[in-house]
């Protein structure tokens, strides 16, 4: 349940001491957002609200499928709950979600959201369809902890954490506009239901993976991306699997260990360098935590294996990360950890006021062939949505341009609040 916070917290886990304005916004008419909340969560607010435990467990599991399995909004339309009942949690709790800013759809079929918060804040996710799949890229926070210099989001100040609501909102928002919940009713006898009604039917899911790499760090905020997830994956509601499911993160080396034990998805870490000089530059995260000690902790991934393999993100900078050099010593650097691995090859996105360049495509098939000699896996992932700005590192909620000495003053900012 969401509540009023001080103004400055720091980041779940206390890893960092980054400061995070988290301040919550409460409703005008002072009803509960039930969006986001855990089974328990939502029987406790319904205790909270008057009624007996007993009744309180019964309408908590009834309220979860509407709100997750069927992405209910309307109480008067579950129908099994009686009238009276109905109406009472009208009155005092509201099914939410974001506010839809802008929405844009690319000549390649990519599809970006620019969301508003109650508090005004924006942030952005991407849904991007494939053949066999559908893949919607969830932001975290609102801005960014980190100062990634090959990433526009990086450019942005650390606003807030996204809450378990806001980030659960993004996946109920993209299956609303994918028409993907279930038609009719539940099927059953129910206290107020029409007989003659529809039965329940499930149609064939186009969302079928989610990746946590849309704006911030999801590790700096590992309190609600987890509890995020557990409501995403819960089998009596949204039921997506955790093999479909991949949180991919810098490099906050203390934080992987928990993730896999407290969350169990798929593991995907923005390398981007075999270097200590390059990946400081490009990650500056690296001056405190080294490839090293990142490596390691990737190989002690309890969750890590040959069917559930680690993917490195690697995006391919022109003559900065992409020579065949930095090809064989990422071979000799997975090899060394004896990571089960692949490697997904990124050409850069560019955005307004970056001094980077794509690697040609010539470039990139060499460090590809490289990594594949190697025995490792290195496909080379296809742009897409660069002309709405929804590739890969474009998403940025501000649409401002910031000079060279604003951006350097930026990182600096970030870094000395990192340590």
């Amino acid at each position: 349940m969401q509540t009023a916070a001080n103004p400055l917290m720091p980041i779940p886990g206390l890893i960092d001491p980054v400061p995070v304005p988290r301040a919550v916004t409460p409703r005008e008419d002072g009803r509960v957002d039930l969006m986001g909340l855990a089974r328990d969560q939502i029987r406790a607010v319904l205790e909270s609200a008057g009624l007996d435990a007993k009744q309180a467990k019964l309408r908590s599991k009834q309220l979860f499928h509407w709100l997750y399995h069927r992405g209910e909004t309307d109480f008067e339309a579950m129908t099994d709950l009686a009238k009276p009942m109905r109406g009472w949690m009208a009155a005092r709790f509201v099914v939410g979600r974001p506010t839809v800013v802008e929405a844009q759809v690319s000549s390649d079929g990519t599809r970006k959201w620019l969301l508003r918060s109650d508090d005004g804040q924006d942030y952005e996710m991407v849904f991007i369809p494939d053949a066999d799949r559908g893949t919607l890229c969830v932001s975290s926070q609102v801005g960014c902890t980190l100062n990634c210099r090959f990433c526009h989001t990086g450019t942005m100040r650390l606003v807030r954490n996204l809450t378990p609501g806001e980030i659960v909102g993004q996946v109920m928002l993209a299956r609303d506009t994918l028409g993907e919940w279930p038609r009719g009713n539940m099927g059953g006898a129910a206290e107020d239901e029409d007989e003659d009604a529809p039965q329940y039917s499930t149609d064939g899911r186009m969302l079928t993976n989610i990746v946590m790499m849309g704006m911030g760090e999801p590790l700096y905020n590992f309190d609600h991306v987890r509890d995020a997830l557990k409501v995403v994956m819960d089998g009596d509601g949204l039921a997506l699997s955790r093999r479909r499911i991949t949180l991919s993160t810098s490099g906050v080396v203390p934080m992987m260990a928990r993730a896999s034990q407290e969350i169990g998805v798929n593991l995907a870490v923005s390398l981007h360098a075999v270097t200590k000089e390059v990946r400081d530059e490009l990650v500056p995260l690296n001056r405190k935590y080294g490839i090293e000690e990142l490596l390691q902790a990737c190989a002690d991934y309890p969750r890590a294996s040959n069917a559930r393999r680690i993917t490195f993100e690697y995006v391919m900078i022109r003559d900065k990360n992409d020579s065949d050099a930095d090809a064989r010593e990422l071979v000799r650097l997975i090899r060394k950890y004896k990571l089960p691995a692949k490697v997904n090859l990124i050409p850069f996105n560019p955005w307004p006021g970056t001094d980077y360049e794509c690697s040609t495509p010539e470039r990139i098939r060499a460090f590809s062939s490289i990594v594949f000699e190697g025995g490792i896996s290195a496909p080379v992932r296809t742009p897409r949505g660069r002309d709405i700005m929804a590739a890969c590192g474009q998403l940025k909620s501000a649409s401002e341009k910031k000079s060279r000495a604003e951006l350097d003053r930026l990182a600096a900012e970030k870094q000395a609040a990192l340590g």
